[in-house]
């Protein structure tokens, strides 16, 4: 058990929280910072998932090698065992409390507060700061921390405000907890697709070209062709028809669907052209509703599956865009479903069967990677979404039954929707134990309201039909991102860049090695020979660098007996077998999934 102070000063025993633990962490942080630099001003220091941060404003900057400094200064605190103390001040004496402090932005937290609130404060020795705690009895409770880095936050997140500096750091209540923490940070490092992708050439940025704007090359250019192929015969299959649909398009498009009311935020800025308001696409469902409506449709006809690989535009700010996982163009994998409503349960979990095709039987997530969740509207906000109770509570219902018949588990997020209907995400484990979220499936009465779609029925009447709105890969950008970090880079043999990668020993052996690749290329596996004169241990550790899955290597032997030394990515050296073996091995081995 650990012992507690709250904000009336009592004390209390409970079982140890890690997030109390890293509030007093911060605590002690902002105090060796103050010891160190007393004209430092704080602002926040909240703890967050796997630690804690300060925010502070002084001058001269830190940099990281202050870090060590600090470090050593709480742990001068934390040997003093300091008893932490909390005392209550109403809010005037609270704000001229902190103005004798010369702490600015602690008066100004106190002032948005109400007149006739009580301040609570916490006091370790000389130190006090403003918070409602609780915190740990005393400092010594502290035992294992790390401050991690310091970066630029800008004061309440505004960028109208001053640039401050946060220090990150984390606390733990064990060294195994702290080195098992760290060693994650590392795994994620190496994980992480960007360091990847510049590795294995997949992409590229440039300031020329302009940030969250990622330019393919061509080992990434070849990822995504395969993906996007994949999906689109996986589609063609299940009686989805592909269209082309412009990336431009006239506002008073995104007014009839509602998208310029409840997403403009999110658009690139009107274009004035020719009399024409233009707007780059942030989706793509207001051009399928008109491809639906420009024919009249039977009951007969339904339900209609309207797919598109398509580019669409969000205007994400600068400091949030990162690699391919969040861009400012994107390649959405969408396709729009129109479905009378008895065709509902039937569609949505075809399309649920979809993704467990594409995540589970081809790319090999284990079932219990997957959550599903409910994502519905929250009542409250009628400004981000579509007022109209009926139509939610039906969507809504229509939706948890279709889960509770299908019996797949989920739990339900209020203000996770669509701003025109609820949706089934599905929420993917990563390697890096993060939720992600890239399927997703909605429910649409909304839209086709909106465009006024109909369909004739079996009665001779018009009736509205509902859509679905599904994406398996998400984005094709995003996708690659998770995909990158999943695997490190070494993508399943049929999606690698490079399949195979042909080594010679001699120049002598070229002619074979040559003759190899053109059968390979027959077979339309993608195929390198590197016949350089250099030692066959550095080939082979740059093959291996660059996660090629196969390595054939060929001397005298191999050539003599019409065999290839096969090396293979996940199982080693494999040896030596006849050519006509491999071929036949490596055709089944790289086969696109159907």
């Amino acid at each position: 058990m650990s012992k507690y102070v709250n904000s009336n000063n009592e004390v209390y025993e409970a079982e140890l929280d890690l997030n109390v633990l890293r509030h007093t962490a911060s605590h002690i942080m902002a105090q060796a910072i103050k010891r160190l630099y007393p004209n430092a001003k704080l602002a926040i220091g909240p703890f967050i998932e796997n630690g804690f941060y300060y925010d502070i404003d002084v001058e001269p900057k830190l940099v990281e090698a202050d870090l060590e400094k600090i470090e050593a200064e709480m742990k001068k605190i934390i040997k003093e065992n300091l008893k932490v103390e909390a005392f209550k001040l109403p809010r005037q004496e609270a704000i001229k409390f902190m103005e004798e402090r010369n702490e600015p932005y602690k008066v100004e937290l106190i002032k948005d507060l109400p007149e006739d609130e009580e301040l609570s404060f916490f006091k370790q020795g000389e130190f006090v700061d403003l918070c409602t705690g609780p915190h740990m009895l005393y400092t010594k409770a502290v035992k294992v921390f790390k401050l991690m880095n310091i970066t630029g936050a800008y004061w309440r997140g505004d960028e109208k405000n001053k640039m401050l500096q946060r220090i990150y750091a984390t606390a733990f209540d064990s060294k195994e907890g702290l080195d098992n923490y760290l060693q994650q940070l590392e795994d994620a490092k190496q994980r992480d697709h960007r360091k990847i992708g510049k590795d294995l050439e997949l992409f590229m940025t440039h300031e020329l070209v302009g940030s969250g704007l990622p330019l393919y090359l061509p080992n990434g250019a070849t990822v995504r062709r395969i993906l996007e192929r994949y999906i689109q015969d996986k589609e063609i299959k299940l009686g989805y028809k592909h269209v082309y649909t412009p990336s431009l398009a006239n506002v008073a498009l995104y007014k009839t669907s509602g998208h310029w009311d409840h997403y403009k935020d999110d658009m690139f800025p009107v274009m004035e052209m020719d009399n024409e308001s233009m707007v780059l696409r942030p989706m793509n469902c207001p051009h399928h509703m008109l491809i639906y409506k420009n024919k009249l449709r039977s009951y007969r006809d339904l339900p209609i599956r309207i797919a598109e690989l398509a580019h669409d535009f969000r205007y994400e700010a600068s400091g949030s865009v990162c690699g391919l996982e969040r861009v400012r163009e994107m390649c959405q994998n969408d396709s729009h479903l129109f479905v009378r409503p008895d065709q509902i349960k039937d569609e949505v979990g075809k399309v649920l069967n979809l993704i467990f095709d594409v995540y589970q039987k081809d790319f090999g997530f284990p079932e219990s990677a997957f959550k599903f969740r409910l994502s519905l509207r929250d009542k409250a906000n009628k400004e981000k979404y579509i007022d109209n109770d009926e139509m939610w509570e039906t969507a809504e219902s229509q939706l948890r039954e279709i889960l509770r018949e299908l019996n797949i588990e989920f739990y339900e997020a209020e203000g996770e929707a669509a701003f025109y209907g609820p949706k089934i995400d599905i929420q993917i484990k990563t390697a890096l134990n993060h939720d992600v979220t890239i399927p997703t499936c909605q429910l649409d009465f909304a839209l086709p309201e909106r465009f006024d779609l109909t369909y004739v029925g079996e009665d001779g009447k018009d009736h509205r039909p509902v859509v679905i709105h599904r994406a398996i890969l998400g984005s094709s950008d995003r996708f690659m991102s998770f995909l990158i970090e999943e695997t490190k880079g070494a993508f399943p043999a049929w999606l690698s860049p490079t399949q195979v990668k042909i080594l010679t020993i001699a120049d002598r052996h070229n002619d074979y090695a040559d003759m190899i690749e053109e059968k390979l290329e027959r077979m339309g596996i993608r195929v390198e020979v590197d016949s350089r004169e250099e030692k066959m241990g550095y080939k082979i550790r740059e093959a291996q660098l660059q996660k090629i899955p196969y390595m054939l290597i060929v001397g005298d032997k191999e050539v003599e007996e019409n065999k290839v030394s096969v090396r293979s990515r996940e199982d080693g050296d494999i040896g030596s077998i006849p050519l006509d073996d491999f071929l036949k091995d490596i055709e089944v081995k790289t086969q696109i999934p159907r």
